[in-house]
């Protein structure tokens, strides 16, 4: 396990988040309020990619490619916010990102369906029909594909593994989690230890973690929804980050150390006093940057890129028939 030291800057950073959260918006993010109902502008593809909107039942797709770059490789994006909130802004940016340190993947970013209104395992359905999406519709090999997310969603990329080896399914290349929710029991010694640290969900017990309305009736420490008592047995290479001070630590530390007891291949960083999903500060804090680094070169191994890649590789695309674009 690597731990990495914090900066000044985001020290500051997370210590402006504390005062923010404490005060004027802490109880309407901690209830997922703002998360349900965001307010953000309209987004726009960055030159050099084309976007278009997947229709899928029940729910849709957001589907990132570069233009006039075809590698075979694809990153399947499953976003955060608790089971309760849907895609945002931050995970198209998240998405180019991807792209870019993947020397030219696509990504594939399902709009999963959320609870209240759509309890387990609706997430992890759609998550399934979005990775047989990618192998069955548009061809891509397994060992091309590396399943990736962060908080909830970091948690839902480990569910799926699951599922996939339990159905006998062809599992990914690899996997990457940020601040990964891995036990909905809420049973890791850090949400007490950094019960009063974390800026984001700590000194409050009215928050989208305590009051999970995805768990509904189903049993808690079912793998498909707290991956963290499943089986690691024959699991992908993972990349798994976390902050120092975020209750769901323990999700990270103790999921990393049940897959290497099971024989995987698990680097886990530990980036000192940061706050849940500080990656979403991309370049604007040290920490995020060299977080950013870490996947970028995780993905080179994962997915044999040479240092220096010369060409692209072109892929056998099944039904080339396309989405919506937006």
């Amino acid at each position: 396990m690597r731990k990495m030291k914090s900066s000044a800057l985001g020290r500051l950073t997370r210590d402006m988040l504390r005062d923010v959260m404490g005060t004027a918006i802490k109880e309407p993010f901690q209830t997922g309020e703002l998360r349900k109902n965001p307010r953000e502008p309209a987004w726009h593809c960055p030159a050099g990619y084309s976007y278009e909107l997947i229709p899928a039942p029940g729910f849709e797709m957001e589907y990132l490619q570069p233009e006039d770059v075809v590698t075979g490789r694809v990153v399947l994006q499953l976003h955060g916010g608790g089971y309760i909130g849907p895609m945002k802004n931050i995970y198209r940016s998240f998405a180019v990102r991807y792209s870019k340190l993947s020397f030219g993947a696509d990504v594939l970013t399902p709009d999963y369906r959320v609870a209240p209104e759509h309890p387990f395992p609706a997430a992890l359905e759609d998550a399934v029909y979005a990775y047989r999406w990618l192998t069955g519709e548009r061809g891509y090999a397994p060992e091309q594909i590396v399943v990736a997310g962060d908080s909830a969603g970091g948690g839902l990329a480990l569910a799926l593994i699951h599922y996939l080896k339990d159905h006998k399914m062809p599992l990914p290349a690899g996997v990457v989690t940020m601040s990964a929710w891995t036990d909905l029991s809420l049973g890791g010694e850090s949400y007490d230890t950094m019960y009063e640290l974390d800026p984001l969900f700590g000194n409050s017990r009215h928050s989208m973690i305590y009051e999970c309305s995805y768990i509904g009736d189903a049993d808690v420490t079912d793998p498909y929804l707290s991956p963290l008592y499943g089986d690691f047995t024959g699991f992908p290479p993972m990349l798994m980050q976390v902050g120092e001070h975020e209750m769901l630590l323990s999700d990270t530390v103790e999921a990393a150390r049940k897959a290497r007891e099971a024989g995987g291949r698990v680097r886990v960083s530990v980036y000192g006093e940061m706050f849940h999903v500080f990656q979403m500060c991309l370049n604007l804090i040290p920490e995020s940057r060299e977080a950013w680094a870490e996947v970028g070169e995780f993905l080179r191994i994962v997915y044999r890129i040479p240092r220096r890649p010369e060409g692209t590789v072109v892929r056998k695309v099944k039904n080339r028939r396309r989405g919506k674009r937006v």
